[in-house]
């Protein structure tokens, strides 16, 4: 088998092996193990992968994921996060379908401090839903709701998929938060926009409430929730003025989590310790995927395959909007049976050799890739959302009423992924001041 033969193999086998639900992280590992060793020699393939995952530990910007894991829950923890639907919904309630809007809204927020999209779907599957059925809100809208406003931690920062982009990428990772802003920001109102035309051309969908809300209750809600916004602005406002750097940013945010839950008094030292446990768990998970990750990058550039793939594409692909468009329909493939991460760390080295080969701006790229990651968390068949919800949820719903409700929403995500395409300004916007 020739080097190409060898990579091309490699790419089907690792698919072939997550498509059966062998751990993300031993399986481009192993796949990539096997390939540098059938394209060299064994001594090489145990040297390389030797050396490869202290280099990959020991770079500083991963120092961005668990502090900012741990900022997410110690806000919760400490109940930063606690009762940001409730507050919301005060507001929006006489909008029609208003309860499904302060769902976008409040995970927006919720998304801002976690930084994950399945932590946010799981937690308001399990706060938002059952106050949406009780005002008797259609199921799908309620679900569906939950769903999509989850995939806006992907987007809005601080952002796993974004960390990990910028280390695999060497893209400023603070350039891709701020870029990040905007498109989250227009996906959110997108969302509210979808949902308040169809509650009112069809009000069944969303029965407007009897509740009505005095200004002291509404003060009192936003008393008891100012922390979190606060908290998340100091940390992208420090970024966004060159203050601190994303490692930086997390830590402090971290701290100050902990620091308004200790003055509040509603952070306790169990909470704490979970916290810190939580976090380190969720690294762990995350490094061992990132090493296979690295790993898989060198076998790929052992084989040849992403440059002959460039060679091959880009005589037909000289026109950036045409490769965009190819990309965008792979990954929304890719998303109907594979993770967001893998699907992020499988195409990276393979795409990247076309995207700097035709001068596409690395930031903006970004953002499209985490877009079209997001809309992958709500394709079905393995729209990872959609699940995170039904488990929370149990026999209340069913999968078919999930992902139903999931379809007004996909199509605003197909929009707004347009738009970002389109006017590639509401990304760079921001980075640009900041440079």
């Amino acid at each position: 088998m020739t080097n190409i033969e060898i990579g091309t193999f490699g790419v089907v086998l690792t698919l072939l092996l997550i498509a059966v639900r062998i751990p993300i992280g031993v399986v481009l590992g192993v796949v990539a193990f096997g390939g540098i060793a059938a394209i060299t020699n064994l001594k090489a393939a145990l040297s390389i992968t030797s050396v490869i995952p202290y280099n990959f530990i020991t770079d500083w910007n991963l120092s961005a994921i668990p502090t900012f894991l741990a900022m997410g829950f110690i806000a919760s923890e400490a109940g930063l996060t606690r009762g940001l639907f409730a507050a919301i919904r005060m507001f929006l309630w006489r909008i029609p379908g208003g309860m499904a809007s302060a769902t976008v809204v409040a995970s927006a927020m919720f998304a801002s401090a976690s930084g994950s999209s399945i932590a946010t779907s799981a937690a308001f599957s399990r706060i938002a839903v059952p106050e949406m059925l009780k005002a008797n809100y259609n199921m799908g809208l309620a679900t569906g709701s939950v769903a999509a406003a989850g995939t806006l931690g992907s987007l809005i920062p601080p952002s796993i998929l974004m960390i990990l982009y910028g280390i695999f990428t060497s893209t400023s990772i603070a350039d891709l938060f701020l870029a990040g802003v905007l498109p989250g920001l227009l996906s959110a109102a997108m969302f509210i926009a979808m949902i308040t035309v169809r509650c009112l051309r069809n009000p069944d969908l969303a029965p407007a409430t009897k509740e009505t809300y005095s200004w002291a209750q509404k003060k009192a809600a936003l008393q008891d929730i100012w922390a979190l916004p606060v908290l998340v602005s100091f940390v992208l406002g420090g970024i966004f003025l060159g203050i601190f750097s994303p490692t930086e940013a997390g830590a402090i945010g971290a701290f100050l989590a902990g620091l308004i839950g200790v003055l509040r008094r509603s952070l306790s030292l169990q909470g704490l310790k979970q916290s810190m446990i939580q976090a380190a768990y969720g690294t762990s998970t995350i490094f061992i995927i990132g090493l296979g990750a690295a790993i898989y990058v060198r076998f790929l550039g052992l084989s040849g395959l992403p440059g002959y793939l460039a060679d091959i594409l880009l005589p037909v692909t000289t026109n950036p909007y045409l490769l965009i468009g190819m990309i965008s329909l792979l990954f929304i493939l890719l998303g109907m049976f594979v993770d967001s991460l893998a699907i992020l760390l499988l195409t990276l080295p393979i795409v990247m050799p076309l995207v700097h080969a035709l001068g596409i701006d690395q930031v903006w790229f970004g953002i499209i890739v985490i877009k079209l990651l997001e809309i992958g968390l709500i394709t079905p068949p393995v729209g990872l959302n959609a699940f995170v919800i039904k488990s929370s949820l149990g026999d209340m719903v069913s999968l078919n009423q999930i992902f139903a409700g999931v379809f007004w929403f996909f199509l605003m995500e197909v929009l707004t992924l347009g738009a970002l395409i389109y006017w590639p300004q509401i990304s760079l916007l921001l980075p640009s001041l900041s440079n």
